[in-house]
């Protein structure tokens, strides 16, 4: 997922295109989710996952994460789910965050008000990224974003419209990340 939140270097790679997404995809029913996303969303169970590349380079896996009633397509805001994104390289919080916008404004349409908003906010919620670090974005339906570091909370973003924009980034028709979009939403059927 931003919160696959998700690394300069990897957003940046996400617009320049020359991506690719390869997964060990589908619903595993042997892997249970972490113990923050099974507070997060009732009976969650795994819809897909993929690893992000650029030029051979392994970024990030994502997995997503959803409740019973599953991530609609037609209706992506009506259940909450979370994406979670396990980093192979280190980033820093803000190149994350300026990144951030610069995808959700491929996706989007706010005003730029909108956009520093979120900015300002995304900097004072994201932290620096290690090899190895999770971050997981959890949409809140009619609330917003809660993100994690490793599990940990590090705070919400009390904006049902940055929430939308924010997850747009991996799981909009319109992402830069085509294919790793495919492999999230595998189980879930996607258009």
């Amino acid at each position: 997922m931003a919160i696959r939140i998700f690394s300069a270097c990897l957003l940046t790679l996400l617009s320049v295109g020359s991506a690719n997404a390869i997964s060990d995809s589908g619903n595993h029913p042997d892997i249970s989710p972490p113990p923050h996303i099974q507070r997060a969303i009732a009976d969650a169970h795994l819809a897909g996952q993929g690893s992000f590349r650029w030029f051979g380079l392994l970024i990030y896996d994502a997995q997503l994460w959803v409740g019973p009633q599953g991530y609609q397509v037609a209706a992506p805001d009506n259940a909450p789910f979370a994406l979670d994104l396990r980093y192979a390289r280190s980033f820093d919080s803000d190149s994350i965050a300026e990144t951030s916008i610069k995808e959700m404004k491929i996706t989007g349409s706010a005003s730029d008000a909108q956009y520093s908003q979120w900015l300002r906010q995304m900097k004072g919620v994201f932290k620096d990224v290690v090899k190895g670090t999770h971050i997981t974005g959890v949409y809140l339906p009619n609330y917003g974003a809660r993100f994690f570091l490793d599990g940990k909370g590090l705070g919400d973003i009390p904006d049902p419209q940055f929430a939308h924009a924010f997850f747009a980034i991996w799981l909009s028709p319109k992402t830069s990340a085509a294919a790793l979009r495919k492999k999230l939403l595998v189980d879930i059927g996607h258009d």
